[in-house]
């Protein structure tokens, strides 16, 4: 399943692994955290002309089981964006892939492309929160612009923005990678779906970047060691 293992993180006092796979494990909470899922893109694409193979939606799909069969969690938090658009065949793969974890609690805080009804969601057996959702210490919102005011006592997860980082090499080489980013009071998670881009961020002297690379995760401190051809 892995190239290499989930690498260890500490953050407000929990003990957290993250996984190239662009998921985050919560230890004492026994929770997966995930964002930018975007289910049904491909299927939307599809019907917009655009000949998107239906393979890479259920290669999410089978990374997602696969993240819950190596952490085997009691619940799931999604930062926002679970699916992309109106109910597609992609849905109701969706809709059978969940009745096979029923036992897993699963948290939607929705995301701008969060645009069904709510029956929809609650059939599928997903616990909605239109803005944020609170589980201490962490706070869970879909787009860093919401966070506005900290919450003393409370990190914020996030998503939306797919972040990524540019590793520069010899002379004026460079590459860029989907990354976590960490500041002292939110994260960013990386979009789970590989079916989207990602926007490079500029982080701050005191921030941390974790790069997704060729199936590893690895501090951008640690990138030099990139060959770029």
């Amino acid at each position: 399943m892995f190239v290499n293992p989930p690498i260890a993180f500490d953050i407000a006092g929990q003990h957290c692994w993250l996984s190239a796979e662009r998921t985050l494990f919560w230890e004492e909470a026994k929770t997966l955290i995930i964002s930018d899922l975007h289910f049904g893109k491909t299927g939307h694409f599809r019907k917009s002309g655009i000949p998107i193979p239906q393979s890479v939606y259920k290669e999410d799909l089978q990374r997602l089981f696969q993240q819950i069969q190596y952490f085997q969690p009691q619940e799931i938090i999604i930062t926002g964006d679970l699916f992309h658009s109106r109910e597609n065949q992609e849905h109701d793969w969706f809709a059978r892939w969940r009745s096979d974890i029923p036992g897993i609690r699963m948290h939607l805080v929705k995301g701008n492309h969060d645009s069904l009804n709510n029956r929809v969601y609650e059939n599928l057996n997903l616990v909605v929160h239109e803005r944020e959702y609170f589980c201490n210490p962490f706070r869970f919102i879909h787009d860093p612009a919401m966070i506005q005011d900290e919450v003393e006592g409370f990190y914020t997860f996030t998503g939306h923005i797919h972040p990524g980082i540019r590793i520069s090499g010899v002379g004026k080489q460079s590459l860029s990678f989907p990354c976590f980013y960490f500041s002292d009071s939110f994260a960013i998670l990386p979009a789970f779906s590989k079916f989207t881009g990602y926007i490079v961020v500029e982080a701050a002297k005191n921030d941390r970047v974790f790069a997704i690379v060729k199936g590893d995760v690895r501090r951008k401190e640690m990138c030099s060691i990139i060959q770029i051809q």
